[in-house]
């Protein structure tokens, strides 16, 4: 399987390149990348999302599953949009999850939420990416993390403009972790116990998908 942690670290100082416009499915173009957003203390999305995918793929790799990276460090730039999508496409994948935090400033807003393509633009991206996201919601709901309360419906949120979502021919999906900017979701999200929590719910998920969807 892939894993997408969001964004990374050295994207802010190359404003040229991740501002740079690239394609992102559905006749859109989108800028490479970003550079995420933080808690109110600080602590960076794409610190959060590189630990949470290493714990994640350590787990993974424990049971057996061959994971493959978008990324190899939380220094570099990018990789764009696109590219992230090729990288599953060019691995095969039988599931793709890219990991984010979201950065809602409304009032209260807190919870995780997993996006999928919407309306799918391949076989790949419908009833296959469809039970990835449910599997996706029943881990981290098993986990304790609560839907989110301001965006999706009941944890789901079908997507038509995320390019990582349009543009791949393997199942996948986008999971927003939580809202990086509401206090309680931040604290659990700057700790370690915390982000292992989040790594052990995606890969029960991934397992749980890949057992019932992929002969694994």
């Amino acid at each position: 399987m892939v894993l997408d942690p969001g964004h990374n670290g050295g994207n802010a100082g190359r404003p040229g390149v991740i501002n740079a416009p690239v394609p992102a499915g559905r006749g859109q173009t989108k800028p490479c990348n970003t550079t995420g957003t933080a808690t109110g203390r600080g602590y960076p999305e794409h610190a959060f999302t590189w630990d949470v995918a290493q714990r994640t793929g350590a787990l993974l790799s424990a049971q057996g599953v061959r994971v493959v990276y978008t990324r190899t460090d939380d220094s570099g730039v990018g990789p764009c949009v696109n590219e992230r999508a090729a990288i599953g496409n060019r691995a095969g994948a039988d599931a793709v999850v890219s990991i984010h935090a979201d950065g809602s400033t409304a009032a209260g807003a807190r919870g995780f939420h997993v996006a999928y393509s919407s309306p799918p633009l391949n076989a790949a991206q419908g009833e296959p990416s469809l039970e990835l996201a449910r599997a996706l919601r029943s881990g981290m709901a098993a986990g304790g993390f609560p839907v989110s309360n301001y965006l999706g419906s009941d944890g789901l949120a079908p997507r038509n403009d995320l390019a990582g979502l349009n543009l791949s021919d393997r199942p996948a999906v986008l999971v927003e972790c939580g809202n990086m900017r509401n206090a309680v979701d931040a604290a659990l999200m700057s700790t370690v116990d915390g982000r292992q929590r989040y790594a052990a719910a995606v890969a029960s998920a991934v397992i749980s998908y890949l057992a019932h969807y992929a002969g694994f």
